[in-house]
């Protein structure tokens, strides 16, 4: 034990006032009841007072940074610009020592062998059930028992639990108890190596020599785990994790464990079930899967045996899994371990199907089911913490409810009991967390989970027989007992430190024996190609639309409205797809101020009409087309480089911190920064990505939008603008970033000649139709082609009709475009000709790669009802 009064002055003023704080007689995780301090912290107390209180201020601030940067968020609502939020790490771990830390190892891996046990005898023989260990009603009540994996042959596969986590606290005594188990699919792991990795970079000196257990090996051994699953003989077994999709509060943690162990993200519509066996949908057509590692519970996997209304699952899964045609981790049915109530089982449990008595011990519970039980928890409506067992995440506190709300949930309480476990409120231990505020470390209480695995080479072994290990860390949350991890707002790194320092492993697994080379991007799954070629769109598409909008506000700050003849603003306001404001509401004698100075009701009215592209609700403003490029990125998170993430996530504070209510030059200013980030963004992946399918979809993306919005711009400044000349030129050639190159290569007056042959001729030029179109020509080239015709498809028929019109055209009818008129409408049908096959390129190459029409078949085969 340390003596705090031994601690140098840096440690002692952190822990200034955190004695008194603590609340006896609950246990802290630091500091003892004598005031002592256990001798485990001295190595993270010792760097912390090396450091410094400005410097460790300075690391956490690098801390909430890194992880921004990143990306770290776990929100539902991601995707809406304003509601983003992603959790603050505290620089300040939990840590365990070394040989408390082999208690908590060996009760861990007890519990995850019982686990195993009682799920196999729930789906075989239910022994448990039929000698009275456990109540009926108490299992065939849960959503997650699924009678369609019940009473297989047994040469099919059974549910299984490889791989499960486990949320503990420490009570007033310091003894830890179990909150819960997850089976199904146990999220934390992958914020767990992010948070190692975060703070490692933020606290080097203080990770390099602490003697604790590191992460990777446990995320090495769990993909070997998952290789051992597949039954047939392959060398590179196709391994996929299945996730709901970007929408889903943990899709960043699943998208960084796809891309961390080199798994295929896919959703729901990505697999099929095709002759007993699950598929993929790819470039390359259908590949066969042999591991699913699913991110969704139970009854969402399989819409035609489960339930009917899911979107997220693949029909037909639960019989592919049945006939052992595809391993799932955690295999379907196991969620029913999940039960609040089993817990109030386990003890007798353990002893009948283990012989052991239970290490680690829940928290005090009461199952409605039971008559006695449910006569307590309505006479001490005061006492319990409730969970409805379909919901068993939310935690039911009924001093938060009215009056009627209390009533109506005894009402139900009372006509369903069965689906009602009642938990004592504990009394929680604390762990220091460091105030950023104040600059203390306070004692708050905090939420544990660890995370158990099946060790690889036991992974075909009965249940019985098989070894676990436990993950050396995890995720630790601030919050009271039961407070889910999604509500918590701080989080910590687990470090549990062992006898002498460990060696750093790799990210990066060392590949015994021979590998697959690939390069060709066959594999890419349809639908993430889909994603790659809407983000090239819908980026584009904001980066015109916020480059027209930075020239409107540029227009307005510099014109004199009362020439409303000489104004531009008409013509832009048509570029942005806004309507012009009336000339007696532009004429109208009221005067407005704003910040000191005083605008005529014509320029606010005008400015007001502008800035609304900057709202939330606007349908075509910049935040709603930002939200579809954020969405499309989020679904192929893990293709996309740590860098160009980095710039997305710039992108998304940008729109963040977009103030509601500025002026003309600030929304200008604000401009020039989203116009760098989609410049950087784009160049990143140019840059960074794999010069594959994925990146050549991404590339036919943004080069359709690019003509067709070149197109637009070209035909309102020659042909249709209320004001053509050269100030409208002039915003064309800005908008396309060729303002510089023009007077660099003409050195003389604008002209229309001239503007044509940049913009629309030059294939020289990254800007213009006939660059764009040969770049759209050679990427549809090297597209899979999945047919063995010998003609060209839709997409290469178009694009060649587009480059046809442009050869062909006879310039010289061009050249006096403001005098012409056959200049004029040779011009006009030109365009026309450019514009409509380009508009109908994008269904065409949506048709050929990414819809994938397929003659019904079926897919479960009819079974008899169970007895």
């Amino acid at each position: 034990m340390i003596d705090p009064h031994s601690l140098s002055a840096e440690i002692q003023a952190l822990l200034a006032d955190y004695a008194g704080k603590l609340q006896p007689p609950a246990h802290d995780q630091m500091v003892s009841r004598d005031g002592q301090i256990p001798a485990h912290w001295q190595p993270v107390l010792d760097e912390l007072g090396q450091l410094g209180m400005d410097a460790l201020l300075g690391r956490s601030e690098e801390a909430q940074d890194l992880l921004h940067e990143n990306g770290v968020t776990f929100n539902t609502y991601e995707d809406d610009p304003g509601k983003l939020r992603s959790w603050q790490l505290d620089c300040l771990p939990f840590v365990i020592g070394t040989e408390e830390w082999r208690q908590l190892e060996v009760g861990l891996a007890q519990r995850a062998r019982l686990l195993e046990v009682l799920v196999e005898d729930l789906y075989g023989e239910r022994q448990t059930i039929h000698e009275g260990l456990l109540p009926p009603e108490l299992i065939y009540t849960h959503p997650s028992f699924l009678f369609p994996a019940t009473d297989v042959p047994p040469a099919q596969t059974r549910p299984r639990v490889i791989f499960s986590g486990t949320d503990l606290i420490r009570n007033a005594d310091g003894q830890w108890q179990v909150l819960g188990d997850w089976t199904q699919s146990p999220a934390g792991t992958g914020y767990a190596l992010e948070n190692r990795i975060t703070l490692a970079r933020a606290l080097p000196n203080l990770y390099r020599e602490a003697p604790l257990k590191r992460l990777a090996g446990f995320l090495q051994a769990q993909h070997r785990c998952l290789a051992a699953l597949c039954n047939g003989p392959r060398e590179q077994p196709n391994i996929v994790l299945l996730s709901p999709g970007p929408g889903s509060p943990g899709y960043f943690e699943h998208a960084w464990l796809a891309n961390y162990m080199n798994f295929s993200l896919v959703e729901g519509a990505d697999l099929v079930v095709r002759d007993g066996q699950v598929a993929m949908r790819t470039l390359g057509g259908l590949q066969q899967v042999d591991v699913i590692l699913r991110q969704i519970n139970d009854p969402w996997c399989d819409p035609l045996e489960l339930r009917g209304d899911s979107l997220l699952g693949v029909p037909g899964l639960m019989q592919a899994a049945r006939n052992g045609e595809v391993e799932i981790a955690n295999g379907l049915g196991t969620g029913i371990l999940e039960h609040p109530a089993l817990a109030l089982f386990l003890p007798q449990l353990c002893r009948h199907l283990l012989g052991e008595e239970l290490l680690l011990q829940g928290l005090a519970i009461l199952w409605c089911g039971q008559p006695e039980h449910l006569k307590q928890v309505l006479a001490e409506t005061g006492r319990w913490l409730l969970h409805d067992i379909r919901a068993p995440a939310i935690l039911i506190k009924p001093e938060t409810l009215s009056s009627q709300e209390q009533k109506a949930l005894y009402q139900r309480i009372g006509k369903q009991p069965y689906l009602f476990v009642a938990r004592a409120r504990p009394c929680t231990a604390t762990a220091p967390v460091f105030d950023t505020n104040t600059r203390r470390l306070v004692p708050r209480p905090v939420n544990l989970r660890l995370f158990s695995l099946v060790e690889p080479e036991d992974v075909k072994k009965a249940p019985l027989a098989r070894q676990y290990r436990i993950m050396p860390g995890g995720l630790a949350w601030v919050g009271d007992a039961g407070t889910p991890l999604m509500e918590s707002r701080i989080v910590k790194d687990i470090w549990v430190l062992a006898p002498v320092p460990q060696p750093h492993i790799s990210l990066l697994r060392q590949a015994h024996g021979p590998i697959v080379v690939t390069r060709d991007g066959m594999d890419l799954p349809s639908r993430v190609a889909d994603s790659l070629f809407w983000i090239g769109r819908y980026g584009e598409r904001l980066d015109i639309r916020s480059r027209l909008l930075r020239e409107a506000f540029a227009c307005l700050l510099q014109e004199d409205l009362k020439e409303t003849e000489a104004s531009l603003l008409p013509d832009l306001f048509t570029a942005l797809e806004l309507t012009y404001p009336k000339a007696e509401d532009m004429t109208a004698p009221v005067r407005e101020q704003d910040n000191g100075n005083h605008y005529k009701r014509g320029y606010i009215l005008l400015r007001n009409r502008l800035l609304a592209l900057f709202a939330e609700d606007h349908p075509d403003g910049l935040p709603w087309l930002f939200s579809h490029v954020l969405r499309n990125c989020r679904a192929v998170r893990d293709h996309l480089g740590d860098d160009a993430w980095r710039t997305v996530n710039s992108l998304r504070q940008k729109f963040n911190d977009m103030p509601q209510s500025q002026g003309a030059a600030g929304g200008q200013r604000h401009l020039e920064g989203v116009v760098t980030d989609l410049a950087a963004f784009f160049g990143l992946c140019n840059e960074t990505m794999p010069h594959h399918y994925g990146w050549r979809f991404l590339d036919l993306g943004r080069f359709i939008e690019r003509i067709l919005c070149t197109l637009a711009l070209l035909k309102l400044a020659l042909l249709t603008a209320r004001r053509p000349g050269i100030p409208l030129w002039e915003v064309v050639l800005a908008t396309t970033d060729n303002f510089t190159v023009y007077r660099r290569r003409y050195r003389s007056q604008l002209h229309p000649a001239a503007i044509l042959d940049l913009l629309l001729f030059d294939e020289t030029n990254p800007r213009s139709v006939g660059y764009m179109l040969r770049r759209l020509e050679r990427q549809i080239e090297h597209l899979p082609k999945l047919d063995n015709s010998p003609y060209r498809n839709q997409e290469t028929r178009l694009v060649i009709q587009a480059s046809s019109a442009l050869h062909l055209t006879d310039i010289n009818l061009l050249t006096n475009l403001a005098c012409s008129e056959d200049a004029q409408q040779a011009l006009s049908s030109l365009l026309d000709q450019l514009i409509s096959p380009l508009s109908e390129l994008s269904n065409a190459v949506s048709h050929s790669h990414f819809s994938h029409v397929e003659a019904p078949r079926q897919l479960v085969t009819m079974q008899s009802p169970l007895p």
